[in-house]
């Protein structure tokens, strides 16, 4: 864990404090200067770099609340757009400061720009005392928003933030945890804090807290688990799976196919000592029931939601959706088939790939929240190289005849996929024909 880092006072102000500004000219041009960041990048002057990041920082302290969202959004465009690692390094205790205030005291939309902002700052600083830190000093503000229930694009945008900050950033089980219980509150308030008057969230707000709480449990693989206190959770988003909104299901679906990878509802009937799971003998055999239960409950709701079928003006696009995620989730459940996806990196010969719910989870969210920016990151950021497996693709480095050999091998694999999705999907069909 680095030292804390004070942010440079500006005018004699504290860098919670906006400097009182009502040069008209003055706030043109730190807006102007915002623009210029790609057009510096052209060049080789170091130096230009730094003047325009500067630029970025002097209009966060602009009172001007839309010049501080224009250098936000700059910055975040910026963040996106190239690997800023070098230039930020000594700054960003100054930029994380001027961001928390801008989630503290600015607008909707300035919250949401300073709350992505901050993630993509980790994201750049990568793993270290300096990520630690950007986690510690965001995480108080970040919670305050959820626990406030604020504008529901404040909160969705708080939760990917405080996913990614605790992702990059977090040392111990301690700290996710952490987070992970702030996440669960906005998922299930009444294990909150504020039980006096249970709130419900919005369903975007829902399904937001579902995948950066599941993509935050991807890194507790690694820790040790008491299975009893998973019982209760893994009921809930059972009950999830019957939601109105069909992002809601199919977010809560992921979650418990996460669930079932970490084996969180795995128990031993056989044995009567205490073990690993923190739960005695004589309480084993009915949470050994009791998980049983719950493993055919949510097998069979996943059966359904791989079938359901559309009815008259469904959202064909979110249903096709909905169906190959919950087959894929039965044919894990049932079978323990695991996904496998693949992506193009670079020209022909880098391709990312992905065999588990942990990693097809955490590739998804990071392309969710990179969004335009994510191949730029994992060609260029260590962090991203470490976190997903980049291998090159044989074909390319054979002569032309084994190329043929070898393409033929995969045109065989592919052909087999197809006729097992071809097969599911006719089931499906006639299930969802049967249903109706």
């Amino acid at each position: 864990m680095g030292k804390t880092k004070k942010s440079k006072a500006r005018g004699g102000a504290a860098g919670d404090d906006l400097l009182d500004s009502s040069d008209a000219d003055s706030v043109e041009t730190s807006s102007t200067a915002l623009s210029d960041l790609s057009i510096s990048y052209a060049t080789e002057n170091v130096n230009s770099h730094e003047f325009v990041l500067d630029k970025y920082i002097d209009a966060l302290y602009e009172k001007r609340g839309s010049t501080r969202e224009a250098a936000l959004a700059s910055l975040v465009d910026a963040f996106e757009s190239f690997m800023l690692d070098g230039l930020v390094e000594n700054k960003y205790a100054t930029l994380l400061s001027l961001f928390n205030t801008s989630i503290k005291k600015g607008s909707t939309k300035e919250a949401c720009l300073a709350s992505r902002a901050i993630g993509l700052l980790s994201i750049t600083l990568g793993a270290g005392s300096t990520s630690h830190e950007t986690m510690v000093e965001s995480h108080p503000q970040l919670s305050k928003v959820l626990q406030t229930w604020s504008d529901a694009s404040k909160m969705i945008s708080a939760l990917d933030c405080l996913a990614v900050v605790t992702f990059v950033g977090a040392t111990d089980l301690a700290e996710t945890e952490l987070s992970l219980k702030a996440m669960w509150d906005v998922i299930h308030p009444k294990s909150g804090s504020n039980v006096g008057t249970v709130r419900k969230p919005k369903p975007p707000v829902l399904a937001a807290a579902l995948s950066s709480w599941t993509f935050l449990l991807t890194t507790i693989g690694s820790w040790r688990i008491n299975t009893d206190s998973w019982k209760e959770p893994i009921a809930f988003l059972s009950t999830l799976l019957g939601a109105e909104d069909r992002a809601v299901r199919m977010a809560a679906g992921e979650a418990l196919a996460l669930c079932f990878e970490l084996k969180l509802l795995d128990v031993s009937a056989c044995e009567d000592d205490d073990d690993d799971t923190g739960v005695a003998g004589t309480s084993k055999s009915k949470l050994f029931l009791d998980m049983q239960a719950l493993k055919a409950k949510i097998a069979g709701l996943a059966s359904n939601l791989s079938a359901e079928a559309g009815g008259k003006g469904a959202d064909k696009k979110n249903l096709s959706d909905q169906r190959d995620l919950f087959q894929r989730i039965l044919d894990f459940v049932k079978y323990g088939e695991c996904p496998e996806e693949s992506l193009k990196i670079a020209g022909k010969r880098d391709v990312l790939r992905v065999s588990s719910w942990s990693e097809l989870i955490q590739l998804n969210f990071f392309k969710h929240f990179l969004g335009r920016g994510f191949l730029k990151h994992v060609q260029d950021n260590g962090l991203l190289q470490d976190i997903f497996s980049i291998r090159t693709d044989k074909a390319e480095s054979l002569s032309s005849s084994d190329k043929k050999i070898f393409r033929s091998g995969e045109e065989k694999g592919r052909a087999l996929k197809l006729n097992k999705d071809r097969r599911q999907a006719q089931e499906r069909k006639n299930a969802a024909l049967f249903n109706e």
